[in-house]
Parts: structure tokens; C-alpha cells; sequence
């Protein structure tokens, strides 16, 4: 009252009315965010929803290096040397068992046949006259014209002539053989790969020329780092991945080296890809993820999850005696499998996980659970 002797008039309508723009403000300004902690602090429950902590079989995996190749491949390479005069293939055709690849000049090898035939006609002939001499002294040495070391001579004469006869038709023999090789052909079914020589290229025996490669069946080799060569066993789930980390086939470590790649300090294992549908390619690399073991562990959703100070938290509704409230957990967990964290420590399976209003709550404040809005346990969203 004695302070309106010194207000103007009009003056107390205007200052209820400031207080009253300022309670607005304020009460604006804290927005929905003062509203939970204002019913907390005034004794009520924030309401809150959860959902119960699944437990999963989680693998132990590990990702390594992986090439496929054929389990039917052949490497091919002339059986002898001379220059490419024609090339009958090209990479990536079909042939089959026999057929044509690469032509390798054989005019020298043709000479050498056509002398070894013409010497082995003339030893015929050799032996057709030392046939007759044979005979005639066989005639002879009946009829007591000749001695028996005259027959004796002519018989050797003959047979000497037979041997040697019998010797130039294997080097025949032998040289047409050769001469066969001079045309390189497919030694199965299958699919003609890189083709590195030129036709004019002189090759080698030890000249790498094609390779065929049997569609189908392949083996993916997986280079393992020799510290984790001692958990290879055979058997061990393996799966085959893209860049992409999408699957590309399902199976298992068939064959382990008992030897380590000195060059690379690695131990190469293999497993058996069907590849029916033949979606895999010869030399592909992919990623090879093997299972060593699997364990049963908690997870959480990801978004369930907060980080303080490089620690991981959550929420858990716990019922007690007096109510429920909102209990913080620190958690140990693991690599996050989808949407997903394992956890190695801090809730079991069963718990009631909060995945609503982390932000507001503090540990040990009362809260009423709330079934999530479609009536199931609802996965956060990481998206």
C-alpha cells in the first residue's frame, strides 16, 4: 500500500501484466523438456518405453584375403620349342577335350620325319635283299654248295638287317608323336583363360601359353596370418563376402597346408564353392569370414546406447520393493552386429532395457513403462 502512493495511475495493471508476459516466456523457453522432470520432481513416474533384453548366439569372426580358382584347371605349356605361326582360340572361349588351341611352327620336325621314313624304306629294302641272300644260302647250304659259316653269315646279314629296320620304325614312331605336338590342344572341356603370347613368338617348354579352366566347382584359398593358424581345424564355417559385405556362398575350411608361406608368413586353407549358378569367377578375389566359435551374449539396440568419456551406458526399468525406477548400467560391449551391440557385461537377458527418454532420466528416478505404440518390442531405427 505504500508503495502505490508512489505508482502512477494505471502503473499496477501494467506491471501484472509484464509478470505475466514473463511467466510465459519462461515457462516457453523450458519447452517440453521441463515437463518429465517437473512430474518427476513432483513425485510422479516418467512414463517410459522398454523392451526386453533378447540373448543370441554371437560368432567370433575373423575376414582374411580369398582368391578362387578352378579344382579343374590346366596350365598349358608346349612340349616343345619353336615359334607360334597360329593361334586358334581366344580368351574366354568354350572348346572342348582335343580341340585346337595354338599352332606352333612344325615345317623342321616334318623334315625330320620325312628323312627318318625315307632311311627307314631304304633299311626295307636291306632287309628284303638279305631275305633273299638268306634264302638262296639256306639252298645252297642244303645242297652242300656252301659252308655252314657261309649260311651262318647270310642269316646274321638278315638279321642284323631286321634290328635295324625294327630301330628306325620307333624313331618314326617316336618322331610323328612329336611332330603331334607342335599343335596345342585343349586337354579337357572348359574355358580358354588369358592368352599371353603373339603369334611370331618364339616359345620354350617352360613358356606359359593358356590355361582352360573346367566350369563349376571351385576352392576359394584363404591366407591366414600364422598367429591365428593354431584355431584352423577342418570344418570350420566359412563365408564367402563382396566389397559390399553381401553374401556370396556358404562353406567350410576343407583342406589346411602344413607349411607356412615363408614370403608372406601366412597358412594357406581351402574351401569347397559349388558355384551352381556359376556366379563366382576363376580368380576372383573376395573376403572369407571364418567362425571360430560362437557365444550366447545380451545385445542392445545401438540407439539404446550412450557414450560418456568413451564409456558406454543404459538404462534398465528395475522393479523394486518400492516402485520402479530407472537404474544406469555401464556396459562392456562388443563390435555392433547389425543394429545391434553384444554385450559382454553389465545386463542379462530378461532385464527391461529403457529405449525412450535416456535423455531426460537420471539414475534412480521413478518410471512407469509404457508398451511401445505398435504393441510389440519396437527396434529403434538406426536410419
Amino acid at each position: 500500500m505504500m508503495m502505490g502512493w508512489f505508482l502512477k495511475p494505471g502503473s499496477e495493471i501494467r506491471l501484472a501484466v509484464m509478470a505475466g508476459m514473463l511467466g510465459v516466456a519462461v515457462a516457453g523457453g523450458c519447452g517440453d523438456k521441463s515437463a518429465p522432470q517437473t512430474a518427476a520432481a513432483a513425485g510422479g513416474a516418467m512414463p517410459v518405453q522398454t523392451q526386453v533384453i533378447q540373448t543370441k548366439q554371437i560368432p567370433e569372426t575373423s575376414e582374411f584375403l580369398s582368391v578362387l580358382k578352378s579344382r579343374h584347371s590346366s596350365v598349358i605349356n608346349p612340349q616343345v620349342e619353336g615359334q607360334i605361326v597360329k593361334i586358334f582360340a581366344k580368351s574366354g572361349d568354350h572348346v572342348k577335350a582335343g580341340e585346337p588351341l595354338l599352332q606352333i611352327d612344325p615345317l623342321k620336325q616334318e623334315a625330320t620325319v620325312s628323312s627318318q621314313e625315307a632311311a627307314r624304306a631304304a633299311q626295307e629294302a636291306n632287309k628284303r635283299f638279305a631275305q633273299i641272300s638268306l634264302e638262296r644260302a639256306k639252298k645252297l647250304f642244303d645242297a652242300g654248295v656252301i659252308s655252314k659259316q657261309d649260311y651262318d653269315n647270310a642269316q646274321t646279314t638278315y638279321d642284323a638287317a631286321d634290328a635295324q629296320l625294327r630301330a628306325l620304325d620307333e624313331q618314326v614312331r617316336t618322331q610323328k608323336v612329336e611332330l603331334k605336338y607342335y599343335q596345342v590342344s585343349a586337354p579337357m572341356d572348359g574355358i580358354v583363360g588369358d592368352i599371353p603370347v603373339r603369334v611370331g613368338d618364339r616359345v620354350s617348354v617352360s613358356t606359359l601359353l593358356t590355361t582352360v579352366d573346367e566350369p563349376g566347382a571351385l576352392e576359394a584359398y584363404i591366407y591366414v596370418p600364422v598367429n591365428r593358424s593354431k584355431d584352423l581345424k577342418l570344418g570350420l564355417p566359412v563365408r564367402l563376402l563382396d566389397e559390399n559385405q553381401k553374401t556370396l556362398a556358404d562353406t567350410s575350411v576343407t583342406f589346411l597346408s602344413p607349411q607356412v608361406d615363408t614370403d608372406t608368413q601366412t597358412v594357406l586353407a581351402k574351401a569347397l564353392v559349388a558355384n551352381s549358378s556359376t556366379k563366382l569367377r576363376i580368380a576372383q578375389q573376395v573376403r572369407a569370414q571364418i567362425t571360430w566359435n560362437t557365444s550366447t551374449s545380451a545385445v542392445v539396440p545401438v540407439l539404446s546406447v550412450v557414450r560418456i568419456n568413451g564409456q558406454s551406458f543404459a538404462f534398465v526399468a528395475s522393479k523394486e520393493s518400492n516402485g520402479t525406477f530407472a537404474r544406469q548400467r555401464l556396459l562392456k560391449i562388443g563390435e555392433p552386429i547389425g543394429n545391434d551391440y553384444p554385450v559382454l557385461s553389465g545386463v542379462q537377458g530378461g532385464e527391461h532395457l529403457i529405449t525412450s527418454g535416456a535423455e531426460f532420466l537420471q539414475d534412480g528416478m521413478p518410471v512407469a513403462e509404457q508398451a511401445p505404440a505398435d504393441g510389440g518390442a519396437k527396434q529403434p531405427s538406426t536410419h
